[in-house]
């Protein structure tokens, strides 16, 4: 008896420490900082702190996160003992939106099934009904032709129409399996995508008296993204180029982002924060290692190829002196976005609250727009290709603080490709690529008469003559920038001569030939490019 009060106590005392630990609590999340890998989530909650310790499991926490991050604060005296995440795998949420509605469609469907079925079933039973009164008719005295007649009407009108409706019900039932069979396939290769589950939060408590206390909680997650993307869109020539800055948010962090102020940063947590250590670079001898092979049952030694000692070098002192990253440039937003350029990052904040599923899925915002005073032309390079490409030109653009992304073009209200912002080769001017347009025709051709091959002594000269035709059918003028090429030699037995492209700008050192034109409406430009390379006639040119 003894024994088995002691056994109830303990059960009692695991009961009571198992209440304990799950008192649970919803944080509500209030903030998301996206980074450009990974987001920092700040949650916050208001509940009742018993007096002395206490132990607080906080739903609405995202999965797998970084635990040096974790940040408990708490108010009204109450102390934080300590706070450890853990993944929650049970919880049905925990299936990827997307494996939901199959998983919803496969539920729904088998309803219908079975309710096809029970109609069937009853169906059977009347036609059992009908099969049992003809047998019963049949073994009494004979039927009169009036009641045989009666029968037959019945089975006829009845049990027919019981048939047709039986042979729709398989049909019916037939194809809803063959729906769940490939919803289910579907549902087996989504459960294999890497889904992120949500997570726990358990944090213990000690505080001097009971109180109402407001809890605060941050941690990182390394499962979100984001990225910029941009629309060009230019009314017509002369007009501003309106650039519309768009954020891709992905986010798969178990936990759904729901009517949240976002924030975005040009920070990446997962870079580290610890400056490089340049340790002193000795220079030493070559010192050839040794290892053994096996070839036709005899045991050779061999010299290891000195790559292969840097191959496998991987201590951090390797990669101090040589190795460090190159800094990332950081970039900002504007207008909708608050820029903070205090820290070491920039981030900004976005004033319109957002929901972010957690699909793995890229969810586009709007974030700002800019007009920007822009002027214009044409870009040409008819060797390569023979269409005219217009660029906006625009200055001061390092205000806008952008960064490498594709551009969606709209020109005239039209869509007509993407582009893609490359900050890296910017210098004084930010060329934005608006497309092609077909107004301007460009033509490049062969010019006969100066086209020429001639044997002097043991050399080969060849001239080359091009004509390049510019026609302007646009009802404004416009201007031109027009791309040819000379070519170069590296070696002594190659010569280029009588090279001409008048009116153009030529660099000498990289053969680049350059007009600039201004073509008024339906004004055909006509431009010369000739030269002739000389070389031994016993030798070809490959790329001539």
């Amino acid at each position: 008896m003894i024994f088995k009060k002691k056994i109830a106590f303990v059960c009692f005392g695991l009961l009571s420490i198992q209440t304990q630990a799950q008192n649970k609590q919803k944080a509500d999340i209030d903030k998301v900082t996206v980074f450009l890998h990974g987001a920092e989530i700040e949650s916050s909650a208001k509940m009742t702190i018993p007096a002395g310790e206490s132990e607080v499991l906080f739903t609405n926490i995202a999965g797998n996160i970084m635990e040096q991050s974790i940040s408990v604060g708490v108010n009204n005296g109450v102390v934080v003992q300590s706070a450890t995440a853990q993944n929650d795998y049970l919880v049905n949420e925990n299936i990827s939106p997307k494996a939901q509605i199959i998983k919803d469609s496969i539920e729904w469907l088998s309803t219908q099934k079975q309710t096809i079925e029970d109609k069937k079933s009853v169906l059977n039973e009347e036609l059992a009904v009908i099969r049992e009164n003809r047998k019963v008719a049949g073994q009494n005295t004979g039927l009169s032709v009036i009641e045989l007649q009666k029968l037959l009407d019945l089975i006829n009108a009845k049990m027919n129409g019981l048939l047709v409706d039986g042979h729709a019900f398989d049909k019916q039932s037939n194809k809803i399996s063959e729906r769940i069979n490939l919803l289910n396939k579907q549902l087996e290769e989504e459960q294999k995508k890497d889904f992120q589950p949500g997570g726990q939060l358990v944090v213990k408590f000690y505080a001097t008296q009971a109180t109402i206390a407001n809890v605060s909680i941050s941690y990182v997650t390394p499962n979100a993204s984001w990225t910029p993307s941009y629309d060009l869109r230019v009314d017509k020539i002369n007009a501003p180029v309106k650039l519309v800055y768009k954020a891709n948010i992905n986010q798969n962090s178990g936990v759904k982002w729901n009517n949240v102020k976002l924030s975005l940063s040009t920070g990446n947590p997962n870079e580290g924060a610890e400056a490089p250590v340049m340790n002193p670079w000795y220079l030493a001898f070559y010192q050839p290692e040794l290892y053994k092979a096996k070839m036709n049952n005899k045991t050779m030694m061999l010299n290891a190829a000195p790559a292969a000692r840097f191959e496998t070098a991987k201590d951090e002192s390797a990669l101090s002196v040589g190795g460090a990253r190159a800094d990332k440039t950081s970039y900002s937003l504007d207008d909708y976005v608050q820029i903070d350029n205090s820290g070491i990052n920039t981030t900004f904040d976005i004033a319109i609250n957002h929901t972010i599923p957690s699909d793995g899925q890229n969810h586009l915002i709007a974030v700002k727009d800019y007009d920007l005073p822009a002027t214009y032309r044409y870009y040409v390079a008819p060797k390569l290709d023979r269409d005219a490409f217009l660029q906006a030109r625009i200055t001061n653009w390092e205000d806008l603080n952008l960064m490498p992304a594709a551009t969606n073009i709209f020109y005239e209200g039209a869509y007509v490709g993407q582009g893609y912002i490359d900050m890296r080769n910017v210098k004084d001017t930010l060329n934005l690529s608006l497309g092609r347009d077909k107004k301007i025709i460009v033509r490049r051709e062969n010019d006969k008469n100066y086209r020429s091959v001639k044997m002097i002594g043991t050399n080969v000269r060849k001239t080359y003559g091009y004509t390049i035709s510019v026609r302007n059918t646009k009802k404004e003028s416009v201007d031109l920038v027009v791309l040819e090429q000379f070519p170069l030699s590296n070696d002594k037995d190659i010569s280029i001569e009588d090279k001409e492209a008048p009116e153009a700008n030529i660099n000498e050192e990289t053969g680049a030939v350059k007009w600039e034109l201004n073509a008024k409406p339906n004004e055909l430009k006509t431009l010369k490019l000739n030269y002739t390379v000389k070389y031994p006639k016993d030798k070809t040119i490959s790329n001539l």
